[in-house]
């Protein structure tokens, strides 16, 4: 096995994923992304080429283990190992409990919140093969509720607890775990397009920033639970 880092990334065709590949890319790391459309695992694919060769795109579905698990096997046959793991794929719906039907109740828990466990289900014994490192993206909504909320608030306030969970289960193989949680992040989510006007945000970047520092941290230390804000409050 050679020494050359991997890391598969859910969600990454575009937004935070999408700015963590590019990071990671920049950097020396392989990456392997997934999306749950071929065109945009496509399109993202061909961009990100841009910044390295070792990347790969897949079409997976975090929702579904057995699409996890081919999306890990065809990323281990690519680049002969993984190390790191950013599970990244989400969805937010938001509106009065009394609005919220139940086929949106269940896809932002399936997609946020069993997704996380799916993920990380289908990839663990590759990590314990390389000490690797497993990290959640939650949001600050996985600490603050607020009106609208009830789905999302429940699918990030879990996705806390169990990566929180999950590291005290991991560390005894040496397998790192944090869960990152962001404020406002310029990307496509609930509608928005990003612009100038969201300048003020933590940018997509930002995010692979963050993850880049955090894997290069002494092995001795480990941040298991991060909270990210712009430095300035919403305009």
């Amino acid at each position: 096995m050679s020494d050359h880092k991997t890391a598969y990334i859910t969600g990454g065709t575009k937004g935070i994923g999408f700015g963590i590949a590019k990071i990671l890319l920049e950097n020396g790391i392989s990456v392997a992304f997934s999306g749950r459309k071929r065109e945009d695992v496509m399109r993202a694919e061909e961009e990100l080429k841009q910044y390295s060769e070792n990347v790969l795109g897949i079409v997976s579905d975090v929702r579904s283990l057995e699409s996890e698990q081919e999306a890990v096997k065809y990323t281990v046959e690519k680049f002969g190992r993984l190390d790191y793991i950013i599970a990244n794929a989400g969805l937010g719906i938001f509106k009065p409990l009394d609005e919220l039907t139940a086929e949106e109740w269940n896809d932002m828990i399936e997609t946020n919140l069993t997704g996380v466990f799916y993920t990380l289900k289908a990839s663990v014994e590759e990590l314990k093969k390389t000490e690797g490192y497993y990290i959640t993206i939650s949001s600050l909504a996985g600490a603050n509720f607020f009106e609208n909320g009830t789905g999302y608030n429940a699918s990030k306030f879990g996705v806390v607890g169990f990566t929180q969970a999950a590291m005290i289960d991991l560390r005894k193989y040496n397998i790192k775990s944090t869960v990152i949680m962001p404020g406002s992040v310029a990307t496509h989510f609930n509608g928005n397009i990003p612009s100038e006007k969201d300048s003020w945000k933590i940018q997509p970047e930002d995010m692979g920033n963050l993850i880049l520092d955090i894997l290069k941290m002494n092995p001795r230390v480990l941040p298991s639970k991060i909270e990210f804000r712009a430095t300035k409050p919403a305009k």
